[in-house]
């Protein structure tokens, strides 16, 4: 079985070029054995539109580290596994945009699952939104909340882990 690494980020704005906080869920053997979640400082000013989704603004990062101080904590863990998402295509791509901003050098390229993409091929028939995946399963969600939304993600894994679905037939290398 794989070490899976299960994130989640929010952004302070429409952009999507930096993170405001970023949630970790680390699965091994089929359990959900490690956790992270810090706020970040995106040094960019948030949008009410975010703010009032996530509840983050400026004064809730204001001691924050910025992301090349959180990265260089974060690095090792996120190294250690296949990355998961839920919508892997925003987080990775905040990622990415969050790693180039600031010239941090990690890897050309990462392997991810999206389990959007695995929800609409085995379960098509319902949305894939991440609180409506929480309702049909009866997980607990405080959805926009980055250690909320990777903790649910990772258990919508394992659920579809548990059915039988070769979640690892749905790695994709995205790049960085």
């Amino acid at each position: 079985m794989n070490r899976y690494i299960v994130f989640d980020v929010e952004t302070p704005n429409r952009e999507n070029s930096r993170m405001s906080a970023i949630g970790i869920s680390v699965i091994e053997n089929g359990c959900i054995v490690d956790s992270f979640f810090s706020y970040v400082d995106p040094e960019q000013p948030f949008d009410s539109f975010n703010s009032e989704l996530t509840g983050i603004d400026e004064n809730t990062v204001a001691d924050a580290p910025t992301f090349p101080e959180l990265w260089q904590q974060i690095e090792p863990l996120m190294d250690s596994g296949i990355l998961v998402a839920h919508n892997a295509q925003f987080d990775m791509g905040v990622l990415r945009n969050c790693l180039h901003d600031y010239g941090v050098r990690w890897k050309p390229s990462a392997q991810a699952i999206c389990t959007v993409l695995i929800g609409r091929s085995i379960l098509p028939d319902i949305s894939h939104k991440l609180n409506n995946m929480c309702s049909y399963y009866g997980i607990c969600l405080d959805h926009h909340q980055a250690d909320s939304d990777s903790q649910a993600c990772a258990e919508i894994l394992l659920r579809y882990m548990k059915d039988g679905t070769p979640v690892d037939q749905y790695i994709r290398d995205y790049e960085l």
